[in-house]
């Protein structure tokens, strides 16, 4: 068992995605917003961050892989592919982290061959120390340093992804 030492409370996300939750409404009002929940990691983020948002909004799923325990292995893979088309819609893509940024370059990529009306990221975390490929990221939950870390979605192997805070995972 890892020793986990807390980050991010869960009332700092839960204050955190309050806010960016009405950044979102504020943005998208008067529009439909599609959002796409980059899975695994992201679907405790995107559930609680749609509870914040006040507008019409529609949720689909793209499963990605490229994750080995706690090294990138540099290839992403698709798991599971959008069921709608967003083609002429505004689509948010929920990322639970942004370090190197090759996985979110990769899912832009390829969502815009689908041509939505627009395309935006929000991620939970952003990991800025590792950055390979610059990303515009148009609402970020909270900025941490090069760590490890699990918990409110992220995992290790599959694990930590229920705890209902963010910790740093120490072996």
């Amino acid at each position: 068992m890892a020793n986990i030492i807390p980050l991010i409370s869960a009332e700092q996300i839960n204050f955190r995605l309050h806010e960016i939750g009405q950044d979102i409404s504020a943005i998208y009002s008067g529009k439909s917003l599609v959002l796409v929940c980059i899975l695994k990691g992201s679907f405790i983020f995107t559930a609680d961050l749609a509870r914040h948002i006040n507008i019409p909004i529609s949720i689909d799923f793209l499963g990605t892989k490229s994750y080995e325990g706690s090294e990138s292995s540099g290839i992403v893979q698709i798991t599971h592919d959008l069921t709608s088309s967003i083609k002429d819609k505004n689509v948010l893509i929920i990322e639970d982290i942004i370090d190197t940024g090759l996985t979110i370059t990769h899912i832009l990529n390829l969502l815009k061959l689908r041509e939505p009306e627009s395309i935006r990221i929000c991620s939970l975390l952003h990991k800025p120390s590792r950055t390979k490929v610059p990303v515009k990221i148009d609402f970020r939950g909270f900025t941490i340093d090069d760590q490890f870390v699990v918990g409110y979605g992220l995992d290790y192997d599959e694990q930590y992804r229920n705890l209902p805070f963010i910790g740093s995972i120490r072996k």
